[in-house]
C-alpha cells in the first residue's frame, strides 16, 4: 500500500501545467424560470474540445487558451445554451438555463462528464427527481430510498422496507448526506418509508465505489442528497394528499430576489382518522376514555442569501420524528363514598434534527471556498407512565386525596457539531483539484433509564427517583483530503486522491490513511473502460435486534477492545453511449471487509449498550459480483434495466469469537440475482406512466431442520417431556433461502391545467401481479385426523405475507 500512496502523492504534486496565453472563465448556471443553481451542468468548449461541469452550489471555472471560443452550456432536461466570442482576458458568466418541452431533440455534449463515458468517476449513478417522483411505490407515497433500491449494486431488506444494503455493506456502513451533513435514522415506520421528502429535493447521487477523497466514514456507500435553494422569482408552491399523508411546499424570494426560502412539510394523519373508531369502540365496551395513535412528520427548510457574486449564505435544516401515543383514562365507584380514577400513557417518540449554515466564496476565478458549520442529532425517547387518584369523602370529616404516581423512561441517542472547509480548485482543463478538512465532536447516548413514583396517602408523601444506565462517550473525529481529477491526455483520465481519518476515543487514538484512485481510458467517443481502488474506515457501529430499522436500534463507537471497520474495493467496467440516449455499464468488483461485527449466537442488546462488547464478535466479510445498467434519462420514454450478480460471505473464526463454528456463512442479504425494470413515459402534458418490475433470490436465514429427541431431566413432569421432548438442531447460520420474490408496481398521473396551476390526480397499484412474496417464514404442523380417532401430522413451512395487491390515489395542485 505504501507504494500506491507515493504514486498518489506523485499525481497530485504534477505541475498543473503553462498558465501563459490562457484566460479563465467562471460564473454560476441556474434555471431560467427560478434560479436555482444547477448541480453537474456542462460547460465544452467544441474549438478546443475542452469541458468542465459545475460543482454541487452551480459554480464553474475553465481556463481555455486565449482566442475564439464556442461555449455550449447545457444540462439534462434544459435547452443548451451557446456563445460564440473571442476569449481576451478572464470574464464572468451567469448562465440561465430554459426547460425543453421536447426532450427527445435535445443534444447535449459533454453532459454527465464526471459519471458518464468520458468522465473518471464510477459505480456512480444520479438519478434524475423527476423520475423518483414518477416511480409507483407503497401506498403512493414517493419514496428516494425505495428508487435507489432498483438500482444493481443495492439489495433491499425486507419485504416493502427501506433498508439498503449496497455490494455487501450493511446498513449502517452507508454515509446519507442532506446539504452535506450526515443523516443517522433515514427511516419511517420500522423503516417502511424513508425520511426524505422528495419535493424538498433538487439532487440525488449514489456512490458504490470509487469513493472521491472528500467522501469517508463509511465502507459501502455514500447517499448524497441537496435540498432545493428555493425559487427568486415568484411564490411557487404544491400541495398534494393521499392516503396515509399530505404534503405541502412553498418557495419563493424573501423581501427581495437575493433571499430565497423553500420549505415542505409532510405529516401522516392514520391516528387522525382512527381516533374517532377508537374512541366509539372503548366507550361501547365501558373501557374509558382512549386515545391511541402514530404519525410522523418531516419539515425541510432552507434560506439562502445572496450577499454578492462572491459571497452567498446558506441555512438548511431538517426534522423529523416518529411518534406513538396512548392516554387511557377509567374512573369507578367501588364504595359509595370513595371515588378511583386510573390514568396510564405512553410517550413514545425518535427522529432526527440537522442543521447546516453553509458560507460560499469565490476566492478567485479559479478558487471556490465553501465553509459549514454542521449540527445533527438522532434521539429516542419513551415515558411510561400512570397514576391512581383516590377521593374519599367522609361525613364527619375532611376529604381524604390519595394518590400514586409511578413513570419509566428510556432515552439514548447520538448528537453530532462539526466544522468543515471545502475548496474546488481549477488551475486549467487538465486539473480539477478538491481539498479540505472535516471536524466533528460525537456524544453517544447508549442509554438512561429513569424511574419515578410519588405516593400520597392521606397526610404522608413518598417520592422515589431513580436513574440508571450508561454514561455518555464522547468521540472526536477529524479528516483531511486532496484529489486531482486529472486529464492526461483525450485517451486517458484519472481521479487521484488521499484521505486521512483520525478518531480519539476513551484515551484510543486510530488513524488511517485512505488512498483513492479511478481511472478511464476513452477507446472512442463513445466507448470507454474504468478501473478504480477505494480503502475506506469506519468509526461507529448500529447494533440492532432486527432485519427491520427499529427505534431500539443503538450507534456506538468503536472502542479499545472493538477496532475501525476497513474495506479495500476494486472495480473495473465498460461503458458505453448508445445513439447519445442510452448509458450502458458493465461492471465487476471485489470487496474485502475487516473487523466487522455481528451478534453471538443468542444474543439480545434489549435497547442497552451496556456490555455491548462482550456480545459481539469480530470479523471478516468479502463480496464480488458483476452489475449491468441501462440507463436513458431523456427523451419522452425514461428508465433503467438493471442486472446483478454478486455473492456475499462472512467467516468469524477468531478463537473466542466464533460464529457458525468457525467456518464461512452466507451474509443475510447475500442474493445471487437480482433484476429490475424501471420505465416512465410521458404521452402529453396531460398524461404520463410508470412501472417497476423487479425479481431477486430469496434472502438467507438461519432455520432449524432437523430434530432429535433428548432425554428425561431428572425430575422432569412427565406431561412436560411428551410435548418438549425434541430438540431442534441448527446445522449452519443462514442455511436456508428464502423463495425468491417478484413484484410489479403500476402508476398513472393525469395532470390539468387550470387558472393557478396544475391539477394532479395519481393512481398507482403496488405489487399488481398479487403475489404472497414471504415477509417471513415460521415452521408449523399439519395435522390430518381420521375416523377412529387417530391423526398423523407432519412439519412444514408457513409464510405470512403482507403487502399483496395495493392500489392508492393522491390529488396535488402545483402552482
Amino acid at each position: 500500500m505504501n507504494k500506491l500512496n507515493f504514486l498518489l502523492f506523485i499525481c497530485l504534486i504534477l505541475p498543473f501545467g503553462i498558465f501563459s496565453q490562457n484566460a479563465t472563465i467562471s460564473g454560476y448556471i441556474t434555471d431560467g424560470s427560478t434560479n436555482e443553481t444547477l448541480i453537474n451542468a456542462s460547460i465544452f468548449d467544441t474549438n478546443n474540445k475542452k469541458g468542465a461541469v459545475t460543482n454541487d452550489y452551480g459554480f464553474f471555472s475553465i481556463t481555455l487558451p486565449l482566442g475564439s471560443t464556442a461555449m455550449q452550456f447545457s444540462y439534462i432536461g434544459y435547452k443548451a445554451q451557446n456563445l460564440n466570442f473571442n476569449l481576451t482576458k478572464d470574464m464572468v458568466i451567469n448562465i440561465r438555463l430554459e426547460q425543453h418541452t421536447t426532450l427527445s431533440e435535445i443534444t447535449v455534449l459533454g453532459t454527465k462528464k464526471e459519471i458518464g463515458v468520458k468522465g473518471s468517476q464510477m459505480s456512480t449513478i444520479e438519478v434524475p427527481v423527476s423520475l423518483i417522483k414518477s416511480v409507483p411505490v407503497l401506498f403512493g407515497e414517493t419514496d428516494v430510498i425505495k428508487v435507489l433500491q432498483l438500482l444493481p449494486g443495492v439489495k433491499a431488506g425486507t419485504e416493502g422496507s427501506a433498508g439498503f444494503y449496497v455490494r455487501g455493506g450493511g446498513p449502517d456502513e452507508n454515509l446519507f448526506l442532506l446539504d452535506g451533513v450526515p443523516i443517522y435514522n433515514v427511516n419511517h415506520a420500522a423503516g417502511f418509508f424513508s425520511a426524505f421528502n422528495a419535493d424538498a429535493i433538487k439532487n440525488v447521487t449514489l456512490y458504490k465505489g470509487g469513493f472521491p477523497a472528500r467522501f469517508g466514514g463509511r465502507l459501502s456507500s455514500v447517499v448524497d442528497i441537496r435540498m432545493n435553494d428555493g425559487n427568486n422569482q415568484k411564490l411557487k408552491g404544491n400541495i398534494s394528499v393521499g392516503l396515509i399523508s399530505s404534503k405541502i411546499n412553498l418557495e419563493g424570494p424573501l423581501f427581495s430576489e437575493k433571499t430565497t426560502f423553500n420549505i415542505s412539510l409532510r405529516r401522516t394523519y392514520f391516528d387522525l382518522l382512527t381516533q374517532p373508531a377508537i374512541k366509539l369502540a372503548a366507550k361501547a365496551s365501558g373501557d374509558g376514555d382512549v386515545s391511541a395513535g402514530y404519525y410522523f412528520y418531516d419539515l425541510n427548510a432552507k434560506i439562502s442569501h445572496k450577499f454578492s457574486e462572491k459571497d452567498r449564505l446558506y441555512l438548511s435544516t431538517y426534522m423529523g420524528d416518529d411518534v406513538i401515543y396512548s392516554d387511557f383514562q377509567n374512573s369507578y365507584s367501588s364504595q359509595e363514598n370513595r371515588i378511583s380514577e386510573n390514568r396510564m400513557q405512553l410517550n413514545w417518540n425518535w427522529g432526527n434534527l440537522i442543521t447546516a449554515m453553509r458560507w460560499n466564496h469565490i476566492v478567485n476565478n479559479k478558487l471556490f471556498m465553501n465553509t459549514t458549520a454542521t449540527y445533527s442529532r438522532y434521539r429516542f425517547n419513551m415515558l411510561v407512565g400512570s397514576t391512581f387518584d383516590e377521593t374519599i369523602k367522609y361525613a364527619d370529616k375532611p376529604t381524604v386525596y390519595n394518590y400514586t404516581k409511578t413513570s419509566v423512561g428510556y432515552n439514548s441517542g447520538i448528537e453530532d457539531m462539526g466544522f468543515k472547509v471545502d475548496f474546488d480548485y481549477s488551475p486549467n482543463t487538465a486539473n480539477e483539484v478538491k481539498f479540505g478538512m472535516n471536524y466533528t465532536n460525537h456524544a453517544f447516548k447508549p442509554g438512561v433509564h429513569v424511574f419515578k413514583m410519588k405516593i400520597k396517602e392521606d397526610t404522608t408523601t413518598q417520592k422515589l427517583n431513580k436513574t440508571f444506565g450508561d454514561a455518555n462517550i464522547y468521540a472526536n473525529e477529524a479528516s483531511l483530503y486532496v484529489e486531482d481529477n486529472i486529464t492526461l491526455n483525450s485517451f486517458l483520465k484519472f481521479n487521484a486522491g488521499l484521505h486521512y481519518s483520525a478518531f480519539y476515543v476513551q484515551d484510543q487514538f486510530y488513524h488511517s490513511l485512505q488512498p483513492r484512485l479511478s481511472m478511464r481510458a476513452l477507446l472512442t467517443d463513445l466507448l470507454s473502460v474504468k478501473a478504480s481502488y477505494a480503502s475506506m474506515n469506519q468509526y461507529i457501529h448500529l447494533l440492532s435486534n432486527s432485519s427491520l430499522s427499529l427505534p431500539t436500534d443503538l450507534w456506538v463507537p468503536v472502542t479499545k477492545r472493538i477496532e475501525p471497520m476497513r474495506s479495500h474495493q476494486y472495480s473495473a467496467g465498460v461503458f458505453y453511449e448508445l445513439a447519445k440516449l442510452f448509458d450502458l455499464s458493465v461492471e465487476a468488483y471485489y470487496k474485502s471487509m475487516t473487523n466487522l461485527i455481528e451478534y453471538k449466537d443468542g444474543a439480545s442488546f434489549m435497547s442497552s449498550a451496556s456490555g455491548w462488547e462482550d456480545k459481539v464478535s469480530s470479523g471478516r466479510g468479502w463480496a464480488y459480483g458483476v452489475e449491468f445498467l441501462a440507463q436513458k434519462t431523456i427523451g419522452k420514454t425514461t428508465g433503467w434495466v438493471g442486472y446483478t450478480w454478486s455473492k456475499t460471505e462472512r467467516l468469524f473464526d477468531r478463537p473466542g469469537q466464533e460464529i457458525n463454528y468457525g467456518k464461512v456463512f452466507p451474509a443475510k442479504y447475500d442474493r445471487r440475482h437480482d433484476i429490475s425494470v424501471v420505465v416512465a413515459h410521458k404521452f402529453s402534458e396531460k398524461f404520463d406512466i410508470a412501472g417497476t418490475w423487479v425479481y431477486s433470490t430469496g434472502n438467507a436465514g438461519s432455520l432449524a431442520l432437523q430434530n432429535y429427541s433428548r432425554p428425561t431431566l431428572p425430575g422432569e413432569n412427565n406431561n412436560n417431556f411428551y410435548y418438549n421432548n425434541s430438540v431442534s438442531y441448527l446445522s449452519a447460520r443462514n442455511n436456508y433461502r428464502l423463495p425468491s420474490y417478484q413484484r410489479l408496481d403500476l402508476g398513472a398521473n393525469f395532470h390539468k391545467q387550470k387558472k393557478h396551476g396544475i391539477r394532479t390526480w395519481s393512481l398507482s397499484v403496488y405489487n399488481a401481479s398479487n403475489r404472497m412474496n414471504p415477509f417471513f417464514v415460521y415452521p408449523d404442523y399439519d395435522y390430518e385426523y381420521y375416523g377412529n380417532g387417530s391423526m398423523t401430522y407432519s412439519k412444514s413451512l408457513k409464510k405470512i405475507t403482507i403487502f399483496p395487491f395495493i392500489p392508492s390515489v393522491s390529488y396535488s395542485y402545483k402552482f
